[in-house]
Parts: structure tokens; sequence; C-alpha cells
């Protein structure tokens, strides 16, 4: 009976939301970094929005689909969308506009299969800025989408 149970503990799945080393491996390959809640890929400097836009152009579509298909080729199939905005706007503009950023890069993850079940998209507006908005340049970085992988 002890080997029975020895044998059938071994073949029991890891706990739900446990990442792999083949996973994390994955992760930090494609810049990834690992925080509080699991990873994050902050695709700022990769999928970038135009001043009130919320569209991706076909290049970030593509940037997108790419890195669903690295996650869903070693299992990962669930995310959380951030999406964030400039400081530009009132802040209920700025909460709206940066969900339907998130929703967007969701919409292009579903496309690639991933799960729509699996999505949590957030707008945190432009409340977490990750450069100053008195630039061009630095509110351009904050118009942005996280991908994060709970863990």
């Amino acid at each position: 009976m002890g080997m029975f149970a020895l044998l059938l503990a071994g073949c029991q799945s890891p706990p739900a939301g446990r990442l792999n080393e083949t996973q994390i491996a994955l992760l930090k390959a494609r810049g990834f970094t690992q925080v509080e809640e699991g990873w994050s890929l902050g695709l700022s400097d990769r999928v970038l929005f135009a001043n009130e836009s919320r569209t991706l152009n076909p290049d970030s579509r593509a940037v997108v689909q790419k890195i669903a298909h690295s996650l869903l080729s070693v299992g990962i199939d669930w995310a959380r969308l951030d999406g964030h905005t400039d400081s530009n706007g009132d802040e209920s503009y700025n909460q709206q506009l940066s969900r339907q950023r998130a929703q967007s890069v969701a919409d292009s993850l579903i496309d690639a299969g991933m799960p729509v079940a699996n999505l949590e998209v957030r707008g945190l507006g432009e409340r977490y800025p990750v450069a100053s908005n008195k630039t061009r340049e630095g509110r351009s970085q904050n118009r942005r989408v996280a991908i994060v992988i709970t863990d």
C-alpha cells in the first residue's frame, strides 16, 4: 500500500498556479521580470500606443501574438493585462483608456489561442508611470500594457 501511495503522489500535478522550471526559463528568456505577483513583461519598449489610442498597430499585434505563442508552447495559458496611460486627460478618461488598451492586448492573446476565461484585464490609468510625464518620450513610455503571469 505504501508503494502505491508513493507512486500516486509522484503522478499528481503540481498545485494550480505553480510555474515549473521550463516555464520560468521561458519567461526569463522573453524578458519577463519577477515581481510580487509573479512575472511581468512591460511592453512599453515593444508595444507603444499613440496619444489617446487604444488600438494595436499590425506590428504590435504581431509582437503580442508571438509572446502568446511562446507562453502557450510551455503551457502558460493565463495572464493579467495591466493597461496604463500618460497623465494627459482627466483621471476618469485615463482609467477607461488604460482598460481599453489592456483589452486590445487581451484580444491579440485570444486570437493567438489564449482562453478568454483565463485573462484578467485591468485599467490602472496614470497611477504607475515608468517615466516622467513632463517629456514626450516619457509620456510615450507610460502609454503601455504589462503582461503579468501570476504564480
